[in-house]
């Protein structure tokens, strides 16, 4: 059984689409980070770095209990227990690793700043703004040129990098992104959508969200976006 302690972001859901995609039994375990749940202490024993998702493998290696964080860590583990979504041919693995961590590098980090500028900042800052928005722009041309040359990112074989990646270019329209100008890109994306795995995610994805949200009426949420506070919580929880 896995066990996925998580919230339906970007990250989350590409951990839910592998699960799915695998066939592994496993269950949602509500991490509502909008109530600041990620700083509990059973938390942090799953993952020291506050964020979300953590997974508990009740049959890890050697049969025992084994927890991981790092969504992009956990994609390599479950593709390995599981002997799917990631080729042993040594070529099409790194093709596949090269693409993962393009985005955990790149994709993950610059589309989060550019939501968080577009939405969230006190202030309009706008060399902030076209900072994150042009490169997230120039991350959908590399997107693009790969579909190009490539029937799935990671190479010829659907695999843990298409997983990652496929969450976090879903607003593609609102950053302009449309079949004329990306075509190869739509043609990958559309691909996803059709895949019967990734529209259980979607829906999952859309109820958990609900549920959670559900969650915070009438309770006072933190603020995700204060860097200070965070750290403070962080220091509290863990004081010794």
């Amino acid at each position: 059984m896995i066990e996925l302690h998580s919230t339906p972001t970007p990250n989350g859901q590409k951990v839910m689409i592998m699960l799915e995609e695998t066939g592994l039994e496993w269950v949602h375990v509500d991490v509502n980070i909008r109530l600041g749940d990620q700083f509990s202490p059973e938390y942090l024993q799953l993952s020291p770095n506050n964020r979300i998702p953590a997974i508990v493998d009740t049959e890890g290696p050697g049969g025992a209990r084994y927890t991981m964080m790092e969504s992009g860590a956990i994609l390599i583990y479950l593709a390995e227990k599981t002997d799917q979504f990631l080729s042993k041919d040594p070529r099409t693995r790194y093709d596949t690793l090269q693409w993962l961590i393009f985005q955990m590098a790149h994709i993950g980090p610059m589309f989060g700043q550019a939501n968080h500028f577009n939405n969230y900042a006190k202030e309009n800052i706008v060399y902030a703004k076209e900072r994150y928005n042009n490169e997230s722009l120039r991350l959908y041309r590399v997107l693009d040129n790969r579909a190009r040359d490539s029937q799935w990112i990671g190479g010829s074989e659907y695999s843990i990098a298409d997983m990652a990646i496929y969450p976090w270019t879903k607003l593609h329209p609102d950053r302009g992104v449309n079949a004329k100008d990306f075509p190869h890109f739509m043609r990958w994306f559309n691909a996803m959508q059709e895949r019967p795995a990734v529209k259980r995610n979607d829906q999952m994805a859309t109820e958990i969200r609900a549920r959670m949200n559900q969650a915070t009426e009438g309770k006072t949420m933190i603020n995700l976006y204060d860097t200070k506070d965070n750290a403070a919580r962080l220091a509290s929880a863990t004081k010794t």
